[in-house]
């Protein structure tokens, strides 16, 4: 088996914060076609089949997933999914439906969008010296920065400081204030406008899941999940299913770790919760060799029409 599954996060036409990293819908209409010609797109259902009944998914397989629950999933995914009759899994916190508040996640996403990673680094080195020695364990600035500032394939050192920083380093009070801060201070909109038009309603989800889409499970507030206590962990987890009871079969659903964070206490609790597949962001192909509550899967911008990195993962 040889299972490539494919993230996808913003599927954008243009509009605000064009600095948002994102596929451009033209190219995810593009990309849809490479896939159609050179693979197999295969649906979660058959991904079931497989880990239930031993039913062999095809070689050359695509799975298609889609994370956080962005209105794009909606607007600019769903029709052309069902142009070409396909389907695919969307997976999102159950904090956006219940409480219709901004996850601190996309509020960091729109902060980098608004200004360079350099200007924000030092902004944030400032704000962190004014709450160092309140009631807040804060490490300093440089002990931090050569921590976290590691570069990866997609973001720069300073990027990736401002991201582990402000989405799991730090005592999670501190994280929400300064970025609240720095979401009002560089993007300075409404919270409320903004939830309008960033993530989808359970309305939406319920027509796309008539139509065939499937759901998954995206925790409830985004957390890295590896970083809880086992209490707060299986919390989040429970209060996730229990917002997408009706959309996700309980006895029988699907896994998509918040920033592919996992443990074994992690795995231990989904597969005790009927869990039969989780989804990570380790970078490969996904064969029969994978746990299959450990699936590797690469991003959208490893595939035409953004580069050819998928090849380098299969050996050629």
């Amino acid at each position: 088996m040889k299972l490539h599954i494919v993230m996808y996060h913003y599927v954008r036409g243009g509009g605000r914060y064009p600095n948002i990293k994102g596929l451009d819908i033209e190219f995810f209409r593009s990309q849809i076609m490479f896939l159609k010609k050179n693979f197999k797109i295969i649906s979660s259902e058959q991904l079931f089949d497989a880990i239930e009944n031993g039913v062999k998914i095809p070689d050359n397989s695509v799975l298609l997933t889609f994370d956080d629950g962005y209105i794009d999933h909606y607007t600019n995914v769903f029709p052309i999914l069902l142009e070409n009759k396909l389907t695919a899994l969307f997976s999102m916190p159950g904090k956006i439906l219940v409480e219709r508040k901004m996850l601190d996640v996309n509020k960091i996403h729109f902060v980098l969008a608004s200004s360079s990673a350099a200007t924000l680094k030092d902004r944030l080195f400032v704000l962190l010296d004014q709450f160092r020695g309140t009631e807040f364990d804060i490490p300093e600035n440089r002990e931090l920065y050569e921590e976290l500032a590691i570069a990866n394939r997609f973001d720069d050192k300073d990027t990736i400081f401002i991201k582990r920083t402000l989405q799991v380093k730090l005592d999670e009070q501190l994280r929400g204030m300064l970025v609240d801060k720095l979401f009002s201070e560089f993007v300075g909109v409404s919270e409320d406008a903004f939830v309008k038009e960033l993530y989808m309603s359970m309305d939406q989800i319920k027509l796309m899941k008539k139509f065939g889409m499937h759901f998954g499970v995206h925790g409830y507030d985004h957390y890295w999940l590896d970083s809880l206590p086992a209490p707060k962990m299986e919390q989040d987890i429970c209060m996730a299913l229990d917002v997408f009871n009706g959309v996700i079969d309980q006895k029988n659903w699907i896994m998509c770790y918040p920033y592919g964070a996992y443990n074994k206490n992690v795995q231990h609790f989904i597969k005790k919760k009927h869990c039969l597949a989780a989804i990570t962001t380790k970078i490969a192909v996904a064969s029969e060799k994978d746990d299959w509550l450990a699936l590797p899967r690469l991003d959208a911008n490893d595939y035409p029409p953004k580069s050819d990195n998928y090849l380098q993962y299969l050996g050629v």
